[in-house]
């Protein structure tokens, strides 16, 4: 089933002729920087939703009118990774400050981690975390380079009772992307209301526009809910840098498929019902938890890379927000229904105002809209 190497479609392009398909050129738009959302909706469900309802038509939605847009036995899958604060501000024992970003949790209070400045944080190098730097409540020694992410292999070890999960909350913040400049939000308007595992370094974002009140409303519509989890991580946001989108290495990303979703997605499949991946993070933990030719429970890692020729195995249909021009996720988005038909999108959303990126609006790719041969149906 799922593992450490790179999944992909199954047909292997470098096999065909050249297309556009795999240029990291084809997967760029211009995007005017007003556009680019600072700060969430109040409520979250007023942000407004591109409903693709058709492989040529689209309509103009509030994410509230949601229950009026699915149908009884449609089933929600949603992420329930909580963000945690993976940015901390740090100092080597000689005084001099470093800034830690969390990257992903290797087990054994080890952790994959960028440093800032990083070049001289040798393996054997310390770094210590508190408000007393003649005695800090959490050291970390520097294990390991990464040269994947130019990052480091840090082991934390608390200095008194706290757990490494509580040192965190309270001596480190929540990061926002780097074009959020404007830091009026609250950490908490960065996760959905349904975060429950802690462990992600960046939110799901299209989950962000729920609220309980519209879960009521879905929950009287007939539409069911399920969980996966997966902690969102470097994988999500590394950005291409190949030319050819075909030597891209997704980095790995750990995700639970836990038996009983799987039992309520085959149970929707067989009573007729959709099933709506919410965000791009849940479409590739069940892809990777189907790459055996079925979805299966699964708990690891995967690093699956979706990108236009690919066959989807366990969804219907998406919730996403706009994504960042030559990013994984765009790809991912383009293999549901083509990569001319979503940048056309994505020019009407310009158009419309229509509000980008994290804390911006959504799109709603009902399975009507899907190009029959990108999923199996």
């Amino acid at each position: 089933m799922c593992n450490s190497s790179n999944l992909a479609p199954e047909t292997d392009p470098r096999a065909q002729s050249p297309s556009d398909e795999y240029s990291l050129a084809a997967y760029q738009y211009s995007l005017p920087p007003e556009i680019i959302a600072q700060t969430p909706v109040t409520p979250r469900d007023s942000s407004r939703l591109l409903v693709v309802d058709s492989p040529t038509t689209h309509r103009h939605h509030h994410f509230r009118d949601l229950p009026t847009l699915l149908q009884p036995g449609d089933l929600l899958v949603l992420n329930d990774t909580r963000v945690i604060p993976a940015r901390l501000p740090g100092y080597k024992p000689s005084g001099a400050q470093v800034e830690v970003f969390l990257l992903e949790d290797q087990g054994d209070n080890q952790w994959l981690a960028l440093v800032r400045p990083g070049r001289r944080l040798k393996p054997g190098a310390t770094v210590h975390f508190g408000p007393n730097p003649n005695q800090p409540d959490l050291i970390a020694q520097v294990l390991a380079t990464d040269p994947e992410t130019n990052g480091r292999l840090l082991k934390f070890e608390p200095q008194g009772n706290e757990s490494l999960l509580d040192l965190f909350e309270r001596l480190g913040e929540v990061p926002l992307p780097p074009y959020i400049t404007d830091r009026a939000a609250s950490p908490e308007q960065y996760q959905t209301v349904y975060a429950e595992a802690p462990g992600a370094v960046a939110a799901p974002t299209a989950g962000l526009h729920f609220t309980p009140e519209l879960f009521e409303r879905l929950e009287e519509k007939g539409v069911g809910r399920s969980h996966i989890t997966l902690h969102v991580g470097v994988g999500t946001f590394r950005p291409v840098e190949a030319d050819n989108i075909l030597d891209h290495k997704m980095h790995g990303e750990w995700i639970d498929v836990s038996p009983e979703t799987v039992a309520q997605i085959n149970a929707t499949k067989a009573r007729g019902g959709r099933v709506i991946a919410v965000g791009t993070t849940v479409v590739r933990a069940l892809e990777g938890a189907a790459q055996g030719g079925e979805l299966q429970p699964y708990q690891g890692k995967v690093n699956l890379f979706i990108y236009p020729g690919y066959r989807y195995r366990a969804i219907d249909g998406l919730i996403t927000n706009f994504h960042l021009p030559g990013s994984s996720l765009l790809m991912l988005v383009s293999a549901l229904i083509g990569r001319e038909r979503l940048l056309g999108l994505y020019e009407t959303a310009i158009q419309h105002d229509y509000r980008f990126y994290s804390f911006g609006d959504a799109m709603l790719v009902l399975p009507e809209a899907v190009q029959g041969e990108n999923v199996e149906r």
